[in-house]
């Protein structure tokens, strides 16, 4: 679907397809342990999210210089732009990348290879936002932080991802703090497969500007009506819920008793490689199997828009918001 809209929850690392990672392999004398994409592909299926994040961790090992963050970038760029994205808040995480010798530099200006020339390229504002493996330590977190500063010109937020069972947003208390103080904006996933109490934590503790995920707020109605009181955007991942088990079908995602409850929610694609879809398909896979009409997704996609980092220029908004309200559906 094509309806002009913000991607808000985009984990760059997830818009590997097996064919871009058979070729940074070749380039860079990698060997993967798969004969080839179909092969690849059908390691695909996960029982959850540990045993997708073990494949996603492990086919990074192809990225290593600049150009191949460049090449990753650029292809989801196209993709997306296809889609109907006209604004994309990129996550991208370190961490994952420093533990393999990769420096910070290499990632962030690999990708601001693409990113900056992305509006030229292919019509799509950007931002970067880095994240924190919630199941690296705290210290960890805080030494990303410093190997990120000389870069903060690039990086417009923080978030926090990776495996979130045993891992409270609160562990993150000081990151969170040192990254308020240089003026970064703040988000993080809370309530995909952790409870709600991690939504109001990342909201009291980490003070959060938007929930990823948070699909588990519906369990707490008191948390349901502080999130519409609040405006909190939840940036929800249909696709992705389905591939790893949170919703057994799509058909019984609880998105539109979520749009009922007033929630502002948004429509996102996580890890689109992985997942059978980017920000387009999703809107696609909600409109056909939750039979959400052509109010709800104009809805959805201007809530993308007004839970984007455009603060800075409302104008733009403006401009993208005027996009949703004259895009004429098929």
């Amino acid at each position: 679907m094509s309806l002009p809209k913000a991607e808000l929850h985009l984990h760059i690392e997830g818009t590997l397809e097996p064919e871009l990672a058979f070729e940074l392999a070749a380039r860079n004398g990698v060997s993967l342990p798969y004969a080839d994409t179909d092969a690849l592909r059908e390691a695909y299926r996960f029982a959850d999210l540990q045993s997708f994040l073990n494949l996603y961790y492990e086919l990074m090992a192809v990225l290593r210089t600049e150009r191949d963050f460049e090449d990753l970038a650029n292809a989801y760029l196209a993709r997306a732009a296809a889609q109907g994205v006209r604004h994309a808040e990129i996550f991208f995480d370190p961490q994952a990348h420093l533990a393999r010798g990769v420096g910070m530099g290499t990632v962030v200006e690999g990708l601001w290879r693409a990113l900056g020339n992305s509006e030229a390229a292919h019509g799509v504002s950007t931002q970067l936002i880095m994240c924190f493996l919630r199941d690296e330590s705290a210290e960890s977190a805080l030494e990303t932080l410093e190997a990120a500063k000389p870069y903060l010109d690039r990086i417009a937020g923080v978030g926090l991802d990776s495996a979130e069972v045993g891992h409270p947003p609160v562990k993150f208390r000081e990151v969170y703090d040192s990254a308020a103080a240089l003026g970064l904006r703040r988000v993080a996933h809370a309530g995909e497969e952790g409870p709600p109490e991690y939504i109001t934590e990342a909201l009291d503790v980490l003070g959060v500007e938007r929930i990823d995920h948070g699909l588990r707020c519906m369990e707490d109605p008191a948390l349901v009506e502080r999130l519409v009181r609040d405006r909190v955007p939840l940036t929800l991942c249909p696709l992705s819920n389905v591939r790893l088990r949170t919703v057994d079908v799509l058909g019984d995602h609880p998105l539109p008793a979520m749009l009922e409850a007033g929630l502002m929610c948004t429509v996102n694609s996580d890890d689109p490689a992985y997942f059978g879809g980017y920000a387009g398909d999703n809107f696609d896979a909600v409109h056909q199997a939750l039979g959400l009409g052509e109010d709800r997704l104009r809805e959805l996609a201007r809530n993308s828009f007004l839970a984007s980092f455009l603060d800075h220029d409302e104008e733009r908004r403006t401009r993208y918001l005027a996009e949703v309200e004259a895009y004429a559906f098929p």
